[in-house]
């Protein structure tokens, strides 16, 4: 059954949204426009530079002297980074889009300020203003953090139906435990990952799901999201039991 509630301490932590496109050259040029759009949700804004490492072969004869003063001119990204009141972020680059949050506790149930909502309304925005026709990779990413009250064989069964071979590698005995997998569900991919780790002073089961699409036309960005979504559902809800949903529904501790 198909989770149809909000919940008050959600185990995810972080929920990532991506559009990688053809290089716009035009991007500078374009990103006031988009600015202005999007600033009521958006106040905060600042222009970035994400240096690249050059590798520069001199020879053994080499001097650094003799490299050219101007090499990492072009060496660079510019990024343009948006800011929301409400702790999320989005950073836009030549050829790329992306909308980071640690707010959002839903993607479009109602009782929630819905992630979905904040794609639509960048999305709309900036391909309004580019006029992009091609989408190279569409990807939505869900980072969770879950509880394992007690480090054994007997609890982690109880809260989780997971891939890790337990019954041949004690939880108790495990300092970590990682799984990993690419598959193809239809025309879309999913990669799963599954990490035991400690967090703090305790042990978390970390799922990460991050389910994409490649070349899809603008038009359908949206569309493809949803079902993204609805597949990085289906397996959370494959992988949680009763007492993770337990704990989901208790209120955050301040």
């Amino acid at each position: 059954m198909s989770i149809s509630e909000v919940f008050p301490n959600p185990t995810v932590k972080q929920v990532i949204f991506q559009i990688k496109f053809p290089n716009l050259f035009y991007m500078e040029n374009k990103i006031g426009a988009f600015q202005l759009k999007i600033m009521n949700e958006f106040p905060q804004s600042a222009l970035l530079f994400r240096r690249q490492v050059v590798f520069v072969d001199i020879g053994p004869e080499g001097k650094f002297e003799n490299i050219p003063a101007d090499l990492d001119k072009e060496s660079g990204k510019k990024i343009w980074q948006f800011k929301s009141n409400k702790n999320f972020q989005l950073n836009v680059l030549g050829d790329s889009l992306g909308i980071v949050s640690q707010y959002h506790k839903t993607y479009n149930l109602e009782g929630g300020d819905k992630f979905r909502d904040i794609i639509k309304f960048v999305l709309d925005y900036f391909f309004e203003v580019t006029s992009i026709p091609l989408i190279n990779r569409i990807g939505l990413r869900y980072i969770d953090e879950c509880p394992l009250p007690s480090k054994d064989n007997d609890t982690f069964r109880l809260h989780y139906n997971s891939i890790f071979p337990v019954d041949r590698f004690n939880i108790a005995n495990a300092n970590e435990m990682d799984f990993k997998t690419v598959t193809k569900t239809g025309e879309y991919y999913l990669r799963y990952i599954e990490s035991l780790k400690k967090v703090d002073s305790g042990y978390k089961l970390i799922l990460d799901f991050d389910g994409f699409a490649e070349n899809i036309n603008s038009e359908d960005y949206l569309t493809v999201t949803d079902e993204l979504h609805t597949i990085i559902l289906e397996e959370y809800e494959k992988t949680i039991r009763e007492p993770v949903y337990q704990y989901m529904r208790q209120k955050k501790e301040e």
